[in-house]
Parts: C-alpha cells; structure tokens; sequence
C-alpha cells in the first residue's frame, strides 16, 4: 500500500512540473503580451476545466479524514507538529539568505527587478544584517526596510505588476508583528497571501496566453499530446486551484510537499533565474509543510451536512475564480 502512494506521489510530480514550469512567464520570453478577448478566455474548453475543477474540489475536502487514516500519515503529521517552534526562525533567515541571493544577482524580489541605484543595495544589505541579528527588534528594522524597498519597486512598476508578489507583503507582516500579541495572525495572513499570489499569477496565463505559448515553444515543454492552448489552459488551472487550496486550508502539507519537488525540478529546465525568483517561494512552502493548518478553521466547517459542505465548495471556487478573471481582465 505504502509504495502504491509513493509512486502515485512521483508520478504526479513528473506529470504536473511542465505545468508549474510557466509559473512566472514574464521571466522566460520577451514576447510582448497580447491580451486575450474575453470571449475566447471563456470558452467551452475554459468552462469544462471550470466546472470539472470545481466538481474535484468539492469532494476534495470529504477525503482528508480517509488520507489521515493512510499508515504513517498519522505519524508524520505528530513528527511535523514538533518543528512548529522553527518556523519563524526558518522565515526570518530564510529572507536573510533570498535577499543575499538577489543582491548578488542585481535584483530585488524577482529577475525581472533590477537595481539601479547603489542606495538600494545598502539598504539590501541593511535589511539582511538586521535580519540576521537574533533580536525580535532589529527583525522588525529589517521588515520595515524590506517594506519601503517594495514600495519603492511599487511606485516605478504600479501595483498590477506587484501583486505577482504579493506575498512579500505577508512575509513582513509576519515578522513586523513577531513577540506581538498579533503574532498567531501571522502564518495564516501568510497562507493568505501566498495562495493569492499564486491565483493573480495563474490567471495571468488565461489573459496574455502568447506569452506562455513561447515558452511552450522556445523551451520544448511537453504538452503530453495536448494542444498547447488547451495546456496553457489546464496548466493555469492547476495553479490557480493550488492557490485556492491554500487560501482555504485544504492539504496544505501535501500541496507544499508536491509543490516543493517541483519548484525544485523547474530549476532544471530554467536555471539560475529559477533560484532566484523562486527561492522565497521554497523556503515559505517548507513553512508550510511544518505547520499544516491547526490554525486554521476553514470555512466549509460551518455547514454541517457533506452535501451542504459540497455546494459551499463548488459555489465559492466559482465565485472566487469569476472574481479574479473580472479583476485581472480589468486592470490588465
């Protein structure tokens, strides 16, 4: 039974990483993007894999206790509890170690940021120091200094840009409010904003397909006999329902396990660009395999009945994924 799970689990993870390989396509093409009609957006294929994902997600949150039963699964799960109390310690130098990584690389929170003022790599490296010092107030210096530099990067390329990382924003809100009595708010505004994250970046694939089509091309993704809009398509879904899960506590361990192969298999295919854009991403999703979701009371709790919990599911993706295509379709 324990080897059926295993190779089910790397068969998924070599499946799924050409998916997860586009997960930030302004990284690896020059194409400029071409905005996709909303009509074809939403075609008959798009509302399929809408309606299948949904259909999969509401039955998703009635199979946790039967996985929970699986041997060892129990047990890891106790094991995992344990390294809780690192957590904050793994985020905080965790940053320290991404912030070096880019400095060094000439960028600031992504390849495609680069610094251009000699002020900014002092403070950089201002933030990294204080970041590294054992003190709750010199990590608040640092997120402070990590929260102007974002502002910064804000106001040159606007906030529809630098919602793609959102999650920085958690990042220092979670270290801003350390040895706080706000500080169990933490890891769950950081669940937050990652699964938000990796939703807006999702929906980008859906608005500027071309941009993902050259990376098809350009860089032989497999399309497993799919055709690659039709790829593009399913490969956005994936990660916009990854995001979803996030945000609403669902199989946060597991996804953070499956995500975390294949992050670290997509630096195969892309290189140094991937270490460095997605190197936070890495250390926050290792966050997650640590603490789970014992804090979290997901809303689907509040319906009582499987098939009430089912309709809550299927009706809040829907309304969740129309409201981001809306947003994004808007602003883009």
């Amino acid at each position: 039974m324990k080897k059926k799970w295993i190779l089910f689990v790397i068969v998924g993870v070599v499946l799924l990483t050409p998916l997860f390989a586009e997960a930030h396509v302004k990284w690896f093409t020059d194409v400029q993007p071409e905005k996709e009609t909303i009509h074809n957006i939403l075609s008959p294929f798009f509302m399929v894999m809408a309606l299948l994902s949904a259909l999969i997600l509401s039955v998703l949150p009635q199979l946790l206790p039967k996985v929970m039963k699986l041997p060892y699964v129990g047990d890891i799960d106790k094991k995992l509890d344990n390294f809780r109390r690192f957590s904050r310690y793994l985020l905080k130098y965790g940053t320290a170690v991404t912030l070096i990584i880019q400095v060094v690389s000439g960028t600031i929170f992504a390849p495609e940021f680069l610094i251009e003022n000699s002020w900014e790599t002092v403070l950089i490296w201002a933030a990294i120091v204080t970041l590294l010092i054992p003190n709750h107030y010199a990590t608040k210096i640092g997120a402070s200094i990590i929260l102007a530099l974002f502002l910064y990067v804000l106001s040159n390329v606007g906030l529809f840009h630098m919602l793609d990382y959102g999650f920085y924003l958690a990042i220092v809100f979670v270290l801003l409010i350390g040895k706080t009595r706000l500080e169990n708010w933490g890891f769950p505004f950081l669940y937050l904003g990652t699964g938000l994250s990796l939703c807006w970046v999702a929906v980008e694939k859906w608005v500027y397909p071309v941009m993902s089509a050259d990376i098809i091309y350009n860089h032989n993704v497999p399309t497993f006999g799919f055709a690659p809009e039709h790829f593009i398509v399913m490969a956005a879904f994936i990660e916009f329902i990854v995001g979803y899960l996030l945000v609403v506590g669902v199989l946060n361990r597991i996804l953070s396990v499956i995500l975390t192969l294949i992050f670290f298999s997509t630096t195969l295919l892309f290189g140094v660009t991937e270490i460095i854009g997605h190197f936070m991403i890495h250390i926050v999703l290792v966050i997650f395999i640590i603490e789970g979701v014992s804090f979290y009371n997901p809303p689907i709790r509040i319906h009582k009945s499987i098939i009430d919990q089912m309709i809550f599911v299927f009706l809040n993706y829907i309304f969740v994924l129309a409201t981001f295509i809306l947003i994004y379709y808007r602003f883009a």
